[in-house]
């Protein structure tokens, strides 16, 4: 199914950069030239093809930790010995990071060699015969760098505006307000080059309506980038999405077939991937692997992570030392969400409850599923006279709760109480068919729902209504296609910021709305209580600045 990704790579570019890039004193025997190379579209994907392969290594990890972590909506706790990296995760999620932590320097590092990349490809392109492949590949390698900057504007802020290759020049700091007009000006020159179709000729590449997607993005967090709202221009460009089709290009998926969106067969037939990321395990390490960190480690098993089999037990004992070939390949499994994000999950007729494993597990014939251990093993505070013991218990994923360690610990403890502390989110579904850690769930950046709920949020905030459409009825709208309850009657902004973070959650969007609806200060999960308010924006990593002198830290840092 993802034949897309075999597609992206290729030996050319190297050789491309050597005959293209540099003027050599040798003859240059290569047929590879820029008059005869890139002159299809396959030839222009495969040049193209390293930027995709850079996105997708960083985004579902790196990217994924300083979005989500930062945040309330998911936490990786302490577990004794295991998962403490330097107090990396404790730092993201008490707001406590500096300029010398390492997913900070490593979300820098990713982001701008992805610019480098595309300044890189977009100088060996120029390069190629004129005609409306190289305008289109050119306005796809623009887009993505607009893009990558778009990301760096959100996590950094003061960024410098690098786009030529080779140059030498050491740039200092451009302002959030020229980061935030570079991106719209090179979306507008790229739209008219950018393709319309969708499906698998255009899946996991830059669009016209992915271009539209983005400018809503930036948009909606105006008043935040700049100091001065742009709501009716969110709503035009979410217009432009709504309207691709004469409106039937991209539908909200019904509440039977939400789930699927995120399963490991996802792709291209989804109709609410605007741009999604792809991802296949059979033809890359693919980076993408939500349910090692997702998974309760008790759950391989049932999920089949990473080629865990059940067996040929009916109900087997989860490590249990019999079971004809019973295979526990654990998931790492500390990740959890915070209870304050858990409680947006309300309504019991809501499909999206269905992404979260939480309270007693059972098997999908219905038996419970059982896990043994020791005594000890279960409650490292036991205190009986046998704590080897055997002790198995119904697996059951209990609400985060403070440490029994005391002492405002971000350690759970390392045995079973504490591994099973926390509800799991498995949105994009553990891949069965999968032998390693790595998943064949595609990844969506921008989908339709979350456009819906821009324009609903952009109209509430005092943006000029269009199509008919109020804020209330454009958030009935998903909720009729989510949840079996009654369309609300009233609206407020926690209203709208509840149903983003129901639909949204996992896809890389709550720190950037919690910092948009006044929330990222607000205290939660493990003795998250810090409500500095300039770390909205993270610090220009230690390192960026030792290469470069010319750059400014980001206030506060200092």
């Amino acid at each position: 199914m993802k034949q897309i990704i075999s597609k992206l790579g290729s030996l050319v570019v190297a050789a491309l950069v050597l005959t293209s890039c540099h003027k050599l004193d040798v003859e240059v025997t290569t047929e590879l030239t820029p008059e005869t190379y890139p002159k299809t579209e396959a030839q222009y994907n495969s040049v193209m093809g390293p930027v995709y392969i850079a996105l997708r290594g960083d985004y579902p990890v790196g990217y994924n930790f300083l979005q989500s972590m930062s945040s309330d909506e998911s936490l990786l706790a302490i577990f004794g010995a295991d998962w403490i990296d330097g107090n990396r995760y404790l730092e993201l999620h008490r707001h406590t990071w500096t300029k010398d932590h390492p997913s900070v320097g490593g979300g820098w590092s990713a982001l701008s060699n992805m610019i480098g990349l595309c300044n890189q490809t977009i100088f060996i392109i120029n390069q190629s015969p004129e005609g409306a492949t190289k305008n289109t590949s050119l306005a796809e390698l623009k887009t993505m760098r607009a893009f990558t900057y778009f990301q760096m504007l959100d996590l950094f802020g003061n960024v410098p505006l690098d786009t030529s290759y080779g140059s030498t020049e050491l740039k200092t700091n451009a302002t959030r307000t020229q980061v935030f007009s570079f991106i719209e000006s090179e979306l507008k020159a790229a739209m008219p080059f950018l393709k319309t179709a969708t499906g698998a000729a255009t899946y996991g590449k830059p669009t016209r309506y992915m271009a539209h997607a983005l400018l809503a993005k930036l948009y909606i967090n105006a008043e935040v980038y700049t100091g001065s709202p742009r709501y009716n221009e969110c709503i035009a460009a979410c217009d432009s999405v709504m309207n691709a089709g004469n409106g039937a290009q991209y539908v909200l998926e019904p509440r039977s077939s939400y789930l699927q969106m995120f399963y490991p067969t996802n792709g291209p037939a989804t109709k609410e991937f605007i741009f999604a990321i792809p991802y296949d395990p059979a033809t890359s390490n693919g980076y993408m692997f939500y349910a090692r960190y997702d998974l309760n480690r008790n759950l391989g098993i049932k999920y089949r992570y990473s080629g865990s089999t059940p067996g040929g037990n009916i109900n087997p004992i989860i490590n249990a030392t019999t079971g004809n070939g019973l295979i526990n390949n654990r998931p790492s499994g500390p990740r959890m969400t915070t209870n304050e994000f858990y409680a947006h999950f309300n309504d019991p007729n809501d499909i999206r409850n269905r992404q979260w494993l939480a309270g007693l597990q059972y098997w999908d014939d219905g038996s419970p599923i059982m896990v043994r251990t020791t005594n000890l093993g279960y409650n490292q505070f036991y205190t009986g006279n046998d704590p080897a013991g055997v002790f198995t218990y119904h697996l059951n994923l209990t609400p985060l709760a403070p440490s029994r360690l005391g002492n405002n610990s971000y350690d759970l403890g390392r045995d079973e109480i504490a591994w099973n502390t926390g509800y799991r989110n498995i949105k994009f579904y553990p891949d069965a068919n999968s032998i390693t850690r790595n998943q064949n769930n595609d990844v969506p950046v921008f989908r339709y729902s979350d456009i819906i709920l821009m324009k609903a949020e952009a109209i509430f905030r005092g943006g000029t209504p269009t199509g008919g459409h109020t804020a209330l009825s454009l958030i009935n709208m998903l909720r009729a296609q989510r949840t079996t309850s009654p369309a609300l009657t009233s609206l407020t902004l926690d209203d709208i910021y509840a149903e983003r973070s129901r639909e949204l959650a996992w896809e890389n969007w709550h720190r950037n709305d919690m910092i948009r609806f006044g929330k990222f200060e607000t205290s939660y999960g493990l003795g998250k209580t810090n409500s500095e308010t300039y770390r909205r924006l993270y610090p220009i990593p230690t390192n960026a600045i030792t290469a470069n002198p010319n750059l400014k830290q980001n206030p506060g840092y200092q």
